[in-house]
């Protein structure tokens, strides 16, 4: 290699700046008029899910008392929390730039289920007596959850 061919010019920023980028944007979809149909759920569900909290904490201050109820609520509210937070970060996502979705989605998905499994990995190796409660909460979050949701979906996508 000769001396020509292993020297670099260098980096000129300023000339790099005043360039303009020739290339084409792409076409983006308009966004929608009314972004509160990503969100107008949310109450409903929340309702839903502090009712579920009601009922836990009564089963399971009926079949052990204070602790375990505690236990039963602490698991339907890690799931509220869990759905709240993916439905506002996707919403907030989809009214900026739809294309932030996926990986907004990928990451809240990824967050979230390193967190649960954090929370249920200290719950299960301790002796707290409201731990299996805590799991039966997580259970009848997400089952009560996902059932109200498909019912919404259905109920607001029946042709009129």
């Amino acid at each position: 290699m000769n001396k020509e061919e292993t020297e670099f010019e260098p980096f000129d920023a300023k000339a790099f700046e005043d360039e303009e980028d020739k290339r084409p944007l792409p076409d983006l979809p308009p966004l929608p008029a009314d972004p509160r149909w990503r969100v107008e759920h949310l109450p409903f569900l929340t309702a839903f899910s502090f009712a579920l909290m009601l009922c836990a904490a009564s089963v399971g201050f009926l079949n052990g008392g204070v602790q375990i109820a505690f236990g039963a609520v602490a698991g339907v509210m890690i799931v509220t929390v869990s759905y709240t937070m993916s439905t506002l970060v996707l919403a907030w996502a989809d009214t900026v730039r739809p294309a932030l979705i996926m990986p907004l989605g990928m990451l809240t998905y990824v967050v979230k289920y390193s967190l649960l499994g954090i929370i249920l990995a200290f719950v299960v190796s301790s002796e707290w007596p409201g731990r299996l409660a805590l799991g039966w909460g997580v259970v009848a979050g997400v089952l009560g959850w996902t059932a109200v949701q498909i019912w919404w979906v259905a109920r607001i996508s029946r042709p009129k």
